[in-house]
């Protein structure tokens, strides 16, 4: 006989084992179900609204994809990005290894749910062009990271960092290269502010 565990692993397996609540409930999961099957150990609660099937391998990027479910569950926004130095991690470029995920989330959208404390939100409407997918992840571009992280620490050996080894990877071309790279002079000449992240 088919459990409702069954009836969850497809959506499991799209995100390293995690779901939220509402994509349970849109497959006719109640809320009491969920509830009986994290008491007998079969689900994990990771975040409010946000369950994970425990006998899933975890995956380093884990932590990132249970962020973005925690910020779009219960209604909340469905254009969130990773960004800022969670986004260079995300790439695998500059040696950054944040503490916190850091979210971009629409500047007017409400989030529910009591922040948790690994987790940075940063408000911003992003354009479509600085917003891509990498590892089926909504991540904010390169270009927009590495400004990104400059305009909120200042850090420009990071930026000069990942943005030669966003070139080595073949994330930017050698024409965003030296865009990025003239940004970065002007940055450090202090004749351009970046933009605030908020």
């Amino acid at each position: 006989m088919r459990s409702r565990i069954d009836d969850l692993l497809p959506l499991a397996e799209q995100n390293d084992g995690l779901f939220t609540a509402d994509q349970a409930r849109a497959l006719g999961i109640t809320d009491s179900v969920l509830a009986r099957l994290t008491q007998r150990g079969k689900l994990e609660r990771v975040a409010r609204g946000v369950y994970r099937i425990p006998y899933f391998p975890a995956d380093p990027l884990s932590q990132y994809r249970e962020a973005v479910l925690w910020a779009r569950a219960s209604h909340g926004p469905e254009r969130v990005a990773l960004s800022h130095e969670t986004a260079l991690a995300v790439y695998g470029i500059s040696d950054v290894n944040p503490a916190r995920v850091h979210l971009t989330v629409p500047k007017h959208a409400r989030l529910r749910r009591q922040k948790p404390k690994s987790i940075v939100i940063h408000r911003g409407d992003l354009p479509l062009t600085d917003v891509t997918t990498h590892e089926g992840l909504p991540v904010t571009t390169v270009a927009r990271s590495v400004m990104d992280v400059i305009a909120t620490t200042g850090r420009l050996s990071l930026a000069r960092q990942a943005i030669k080894d966003a070139r080595k990877e073949g994330y930017i071309t050698a024409s965003e290269l030296q865009r990025l790279t003239r940004q970065l002079s002007h940055h450090a000449r202090g004749t351009q502010k970046p933009q605030a992240a908020v």
